[in-house]
């Protein structure tokens, strides 16, 4: 494994500038698959209006605060999702470089993180877990682990057990209920978050997206009272959260599990 031996400043400033960079990337990729428009052409531009941003308009985080958070030619409001997307590209860039430094594992668990936000951000608005971000992040995820801590056969096993257990989760609750509890996704997001955590990883990864799941449900079960429990609930958020909470603290999470008991 290939490690830029740099002092903790200059690593975390480095990984700081570089998520923050690509959050705006990220951005880009989630409102045009909303949107149905390629991410490619044309350059940044104002939905509105079609202004084309300067250099100084698509600084992340900054522009939005030197314009106010409005477009520079036609002073419609732009959507907080931009910096907040970028601010936590930037954190969980840094936090990863902390834990594993300028690594091949720190490369790696980065690529798989910006599919992971981009994804979860395109389910909180649609539902929709894209196979283009699941498939390609599952042969990532398991080509990837050779460098992880737990290696490939525990990311190997991880991927098949988590989506092993979460398919029949769902057919399970299609039998008894008649309706699908979990989407195919979900299953398939669980290909990359298994092989990110490995086997070790599944229990406390699952557990803690099923609490944060449960609080933000009621926020759903009140916005959609008239469907009541069968309100439709993004999962696959909180799943990439779960799993990004295991591959930062994994070791210290299982240490405060067993110390419970």
């Amino acid at each position: 494994m290939y490690t830029l031996q740099l002092p903790v400043v200059p690593t975390a400033i480095i990984a700081l500038i570089l998520g923050l960079v690509l959050g705006s990337f990220y951005n880009v990729c989630i409102f045009r698959y909303l949107a149905g428009t390629s991410i490619v052409r044309p350059g940044s531009h104002c939905p509105a209006c079609g202004h084309v941003l300067s250099w100084w308009e698509n600084i992340p985080v900054l522009s939005f605060l030197l314009l106010r958070g409005k477009c520079h030619s036609c002073s419609l409001k732009i959507s907080w999702q931009y910096p907040l997307i970028e601010m936590l590209s930037g954190f969980l860039a840094l936090l990863l470089a902390l834990r594993f430094g300028l690594s091949t594992t720190w490369l790696i668990y980065m690529i798989l993180t910006g599919m992971l936000l981009v994804g979860s951000m395109i389910d909180l608005d649609s539902f929709i877990l894209p196979d283009i971000i699941t498939l390609p992040g599952a042969v990532i995820a398991l080509a990837g682990s050779f460098f992880f801590p737990h290696g490939f056969t525990s990311a190997l096993i991880g991927a098949v057990a988590g989506a092993g257990t979460f398919l029949l989760i769902q057919q399970t609750y299609r039998l008894i209920k008649k309706i699908e509890g979990l989407g195919t996704g979900d299953i398939k997001l669980m290909l990359v978050l298994g092989a990110m955590t490995g086997w070790q990883g599944l229990p406390i990864m699952i557990f803690s997206s099923a609490m944060a799941a449960l609080c933000v449900s009621l926020f759903y079960l009140k916005r959609n009272a008239s469907q009541g429990m069968k309100t439709a609930i993004p999962f696959g958020p909180f799943l990439s959260m779960g799993a990004m909470l295991y591959v930062l603290w994994g070791k210290e999470l299982w240490d405060i599990y067993l110390g419970l008991f």
